[in-house]
């Protein structure tokens, strides 16, 4: 009998799930040389590195299909705050923002107001690490990194376009020549030959961009014809790339013409479509009805592959001051976020005219998009007057006999970013998300981790959706199993991206996630403030450990909840590399095993 190789680690006792929807198994899970080389009972641990998993749930790294990293990871390759949560791939190049083909300053000006970090800080970084010029170089550049997590990514169609046309131009309404479009499809088609998943577009008008010669224009990728995005979906289609976008977030009419675009019926094949966002949305109480049947229509009577990116957690948004995005919804707001020079933002709300303006507009129902704009569910986090924390701008109002927006106004003219609140836009009801979650017509993600630092921090999604499901099925009214959630959070998307990751068995990409299910609890909904290497700012970040026992990329240990980050990680190169698309042939299996049983559950209840 032939001598068996030592495993390098050993993970036994654990609950496994191999991330394809199959039931949990007590096994051991033995790794060598970045790969699982064993799945059984009982495996030798002479000589192995040992983790025990006793209590746990293992199961392939969670994928974070919607992050805007590209700035971070120029910073801090390792991306600590997903690997802690169990992330072990992340995708790049989201909402038609890239930093692959323009210049450093083009790319600051499209990254920075929009994904609400520092300009400087980020066109700093540009200058010193950005020596590409085309997705080659961005691969190679990526290729010599020592990353935390794999990493894929798309190119921004707002990318090529400031690349192509110039800035300037990309962001006016001049059409592009035929030698601007046959460019950015030579440009899109190198991004593909490169490993890229496909193209991100923007087509909402919110998304402003930073810098001293475009200041608050809209996105270039948001100034397209649909002549334009038709020949770009040209190439993916033929390709078979996939496409990342965003409908107009106000009058979402354009959702229509994206799903003809992604329809296969009468075509050789469909556009493989993802979009942003579904989402049970405080303003739209039916939004949640609308986007399923959206999806059933596209990929049932269009014959599509559509999909929408959810995030799985309730939508909290967190405020300094006037910094809230999404008053770029209505003009009184935009107005404000306009204004650039501070001293003049805030000293606008004093004048009376432009209150009654911004009242007035904020009552407007056909302007509403994500925002419910009710000061009764927004409160202070943080203020020098203590006195008002905890409080709802409609309570203070209240309190001195005036209107919520006066009382908010009042407020920030005299405490500006001092001033801390916060607001849930959406996700909100237990129900409605549970239903989302199990639709077969949504991905989990859309975190948007790396961005909106002071807003957002969603980057333990994974764990909480696992605490959904446990605290559903623990209250007797379970809406998905164990290992549905495993395998919608890494199998499902990792099978669609057509990615090496996402499963575990022998054979596999070591990348692994341990899961202490005795964690997944109310812990998992705090946030705190952490220093941002590269950036000079403080950020929202999840450090509930308890939920995580070990994080574990290309078989070796990325983090644990005992030892911390390992001391090269993001130092050295072995542990994630880039991930390019190809045929997985975890395809047929996990979708046979994993799909019908998440589809029964949807079909049993309908659309209603």
């Amino acid at each position: 009998m032939l001598q068996q190789t030592p495993f390098d680690t050993v993970i036994h006792d654990g609950l496994v799930f191999d991330g394809t929807g199959a039931p949990g198994r007590y096994v051991d899970v033995g790794l060598r040389d970045g790969r699982v080389a064993q799945v059984a009972d009982n495996l030798p641990r002479i000589g192995a590195r040992l983790i025990d998993a006793a209590g746990c749930w293992v199961t392939p790294g969670f994928l974070d299909i919607h992050t805007h990293y590209d700035a971070e990871i120029m910073a801090e390759p390792s991306l600590g705050e997903s690997i802690r949560h169990g992330v072990t791939t992340v995708c790049l190049g989201s909402c038609s923002i890239s930093m692959v083909n323009a210049d450093p300053e083009d790319c600051a000006d499209l990254f920075t107001r929009v994904e609400a970090l520092p300009r400087d800080s980020v066109l700093q970084l540009l200058r010193r690490k950005k020596t590409w010029s085309d997705a080659a170089g961005y691969r190679a550049w990526i290729d010599a990194q020592p990353l935390g997590p794999n990493v894929c990514a798309f190119v921004g169609h707002s990318d090529l376009r400031a690349a192509v046309m110039g800035l300037e131009r990309a962001a006016d309404r001049a059409a592009p020549s035929r030698v601007d479009l046959e460019a950015m499809q030579r440009l899109l088609g190198e991004a593909l030959d490169a490993g890229f998943l496909g193209l991100s577009v923007m087509t909402t008008r919110l998304e402003k961009m930073d810098g001293d010669r475009v200041w608050s224009r809209p996105l270039p990728s948001s100034h397209a014809g649909w002549s334009e995005f038709a020949r770009l979906f040209g190439v993916l289609r033929e390709r078979d790339a996939i496409m990342q976008g965003a409908p107009n977030a106000v009058t979402k009419i354009n959702l229509f013409a994206f799903l003809w675009q992604a329809a296969g019926l009468g075509r050789s094949r469909p556009l493989r479509t993802t979009m942003i966002t579904a989402i049970d949305l405080k303003a739209h109480p039916t939004m949640h009805l609308g986007t399923r049947l959206v999806g059933f229509v596209a990929n049932r009577l269009l014959r599509g592959d559509f999909r929408w990116q959810m995030l799985s957690v309730p939508f909290m948004v967190y405020c300094d001051g006037l910094e809230m995005g999404v008053f770029e919804e209505f003009s009184a707001g935009e107005t404000l976020r306009d204004i650039r020079d501070a001293d003049a933002r805030y000293a606008h709300p004093a004048c009376p005219e432009f209150r009654r303006r911004f009242k007035r507009e904020m009552r407007g129902v056909l302007s509403r998009g994500l925002w419910h704009r009710d000061l009764s569910d927004a409160f202070v986090v943080s203020c020098p007057d203590p006195g008002m924390v905890g409080l709802s701008f409609a309570a203070i109002g209240r309190a001195r006999g005036q209107d919520a927006v006066d009382a908010f106004f009042d407020l920030v003219g005299e405490h500006r970013e001092a001033l801390r609140w916060r607001t849930c836009l959406g996700n909100h009801r237990t129900w409605v998300m549970h239903r989302l979650l199990r639709s077969p017509q949504v991905q989990i993600g859309f975190t948007d981790s790396g961005a909106h630092v002071r807003s957002l921090a969603a980057y333990n999604f994974g764990l909480r959706m696992l605490r959904y499901v446990r605290d559903a099925a623990l209250a007797g009214r379970p809406f998905m199993s164990v290992e549905q959630a495993v395998w919608r959070l890494t199998g499902e998307l990792a099978d669609w991206y057509r990615l090496d990751a996402g499963t575990l068995r022998e054979g596999d990409r070591a990348d692994i996630a341990v899961v202490d299910p005795t964690g997944l609890d109310e812990q998992l909904d705090a946030v705190s403030e952490a220093p941002m290497q590269g950036f000079g700012i403080n950020r929202l970040v999840n450090r509930n450990d308890a939920a995580m026992r070990a994080t574990i990329i290309n078989g070796r240990l990325a983090w644990s909840r005992t030892e911390g980050f390992a001391p090269d990680l993001g130092r050295v190169q072995g542990y994630g590399r880039f991930l390019s698309p190809g045929t997985a042939d975890t395809l047929g299996k996990t979708l046979a095993v994993g799909c019908s049983t998440v589809v029964g559950l949807e079909d049993a209840n309908s659309i209603r």
